[in-house]
């Protein structure tokens, strides 16, 4: 059982492909607009398969995205970095915004159904200096090796994206802390980049300054 929360939960599902489920897998196969609703399907899911308090993490991640100021591209770019490139909305000939609205319009059914009372809470970013400043430092190490893992994937790619680090970079700075530390470690984890002790220990730290599950740093690292 995966302790992902919110967006990089669902960036996680984009890990393997075989383990989607099989309406959603003939979903994904399919021409058009497939893909985008395998990942409606799957935000649906959530509220199905986590407990309340990460799903509804979903409906929040989302919310700081749509309510920021930051381009479509950068949330394009940080999106599928966390994904080495499985799902791009942009391929799919939809804007990251309009995507995002979606999945949170998705999400906020499927609570609706679960719970018909059901109220969104705010978004809630986390947007202290302090924070900001902490995440941007566990980044540093592994910016050059991020960098290069997306770039590989970038070599095929017909609808080329900005550089990731940048992007990811914009979202801790000027979006929330941590959501952009969350898609950060998703890129770790995806492009298998070796954590040390030392980092593992600041990543640690992080999670537990913004409340993660246990395991939700740890778990899929590659450590050293």
């Amino acid at each position: 059982m995966t302790h992902e929360i919110g967006l990089s939960w669902l960036a996680e599902q984009c890990d393997d492909i075989a383990d989607l489920r099989p309406a959603e897998l003939d979903c994904f196969d399919e021409q058009g607009r497939g893909r985008v609703s395998v990942m409606l399907m799957v935000a649906e899911r959530s509220v199905a398969d986590r407990v309340p308090s990460a799903s509804r993490q979903l409906g929040r991640d989302t919310g700081r995205l749509l309510e920021s100021a930051v381009p479509d591209e950068t949330i394009r770019t940080a999106w599928v970095g966390s994904t080495d490139h499985v799902f791009d909305p942009g391929k799919e000939k939809v804007d990251a915004r309009v995507w995002l609205e979606m999945l949170a319009s998705a999400w906020l059914a499927a609570e609706v159904r679960r719970e018909p009372e059901f109220i969104p809470s705010a978004a809630d970013p986390v947007t202290d200096d302090a924070a900001r400043a902490a995440v941007l430092r566990a980044m540093g190490p592994f910016a050059a090796d991020v960098a290069r893992a997306h770039e590989g994937g970038e070599r095929y790619n017909w609808l080329p994206l900005p550089h990731l680090v940048p992007a990811l970079e914009q979202l801790v700075s000027e979006v929330c802390a941590d959501l952009g530390f969350r898609l950060f470690l998703r890129a770790v984890k995806r492009y298998e980049l070796p954590v040390d002790g030392t980092s593992l220990a600041v990543f640690t730290a992080l999670g537990e300054r913004f409340g993660y599950p246990e395991l939700l740093v740890e778990e899929g690292l590659r450590r050293v």
